[in-house]
This record gives C-alpha cells, sequence and structure tokens, in this order.
C-alpha cells in the first residue's frame, strides 16, 4: 500500500456504472461498507437548493450527509472542477443544468429503492438501507426495479424532502393504527 494512504480506506475510485456512461465516485472501506458518492452530494445539494429556493450552503450539505465541512467541501471541489456545481465563497452550491439531471436521476434511483425495499421486500429499514444500495445500484438493477414498482411520471419531483422520503411510499406516509 502507497505511503500516507490508511489502510483502512481504498482511494476514491471513478466506476462506469453502465453502458450509459453514467459514473460515480464511490469510496470503499475494507469492511465493504459504501460512503457518499458524488451522486449522493449531488442529490443532496439539489434538495437543499429546492426546499430554500437559494443556493445550498456547505455545512447544510454536510449535515444532511452526516459528513465533515472539509469532506463536504472536498467533494463540492471536485463536483465543480466537473462542471456540474458553482461554489461561491460564503453564498453557497448551485448546480449546473449536467448537475441538476444528474441529481434528478439520482434521487430517482434513491426513490425506486425506498419503493421496493418499504413496499415490495417490506423492509423496515428501508431508509438505511436505500441509502447504502444507492451508491452501489446501476441503471439496469434500477430499471428493472422500476418495472416492479410501477414508477408513477412525476418521480422525482414526488420526493418530499421535508419527509425525506418519496411521497410515493406507503409507508412513509401512512397513518399509524389506533
Amino acid at each position: 500500500m502507497p505511503t500516507g494512504i490508511s489502510p483502512d480506506w481504498t482511494e476514491c475510485e471513478n466506476v462506469n456504472t453502465t453502458n450509459t456512461g453514467r459514473t460515480t465516485d464511490r469510496r470503499v472501506d475494507i469492511a465493504g461498507a459504501i460512503m457518499n458518492t458524488a451522486d449522493q452530494y449531488l442529490k443532496a445539494i439539489y434538495l437543499v437548493q429546492e426546499e430554500t429556493n437559494d443556493a445550498a450552503a456547505t455545512g447544510r450539505i454536510a449535515d444532511t450527509l452526516d459528513v465533515s465541512p472539509a469532506s463536504a467541501n472536498e467533494m463540492i471541489g471536485k463536483l465543480e472542477e466537473r462542471g456540474l456545481a458553482e461554489h461561491e465563497k460564503y453564498k453557497g452550491v448551485t448546480l449546473t443544468d449536467e448537475g441538476i439531471r444528474r441529481a434528478r436521476d439520482a434521487l430517482q434511483t434513491y426513490c425506486i429503492l425506498e419503493r421496493f425495499l418499504a413496499n415490495v421486500l417490506d423492509v423496515s429499514e428501508y431508509r438505511a438501507e436505500a441509502k447504502q444500495l444507492e451508491a452501489v445500484i446501476d441503471d439496469t438493477v434500477a430499471e428493472r426495479l422500476d418495472t416492479i414498482i410501477d414508477r408513477r411520471p412525476e418521480c422525482p419531483d414526488c420526493f418530499d424532502a421535508e419527509a425525506d422520503a418519496c411521497s410515493c411510499l406507503k409507508a412513509a406516509f401512512e397513518e399509524p393504527a389506533d
């Protein structure tokens, strides 16, 4: 292992996940847990922008993803280098048109995962599972899961940022039984 690299983490790798050419960055620890990907950052920035109708504050992004502000700043810099985001110091981050497209794709995949896990498989910890899986699900798998859940045309606009869930998700909006 090269000097200066912790044995607990692999290098960040750029992976072509499908034949569409869509790539994603991911970090994998030696136990196999997937860390936040570029698409997860795009999704978080997009949701904060939609909620506030303004640029997304770096601290809010870090809180949303449960990472340090330094980690958020590092990834935001990478997103900016790729032309997916624009960061203005003390004002926040906004997504470019391509960043918005990628964020909406990531959000749609997340909604598909949530709905499949909760509504089809009846997984009680569907959110935690969806967050783990979203970094490794490629477009082909998402499309196949989509046929099972019968995604609505409004997706990903069906995502309710306040509830942190797809509004088409039965489990998130069901009233508890008396």
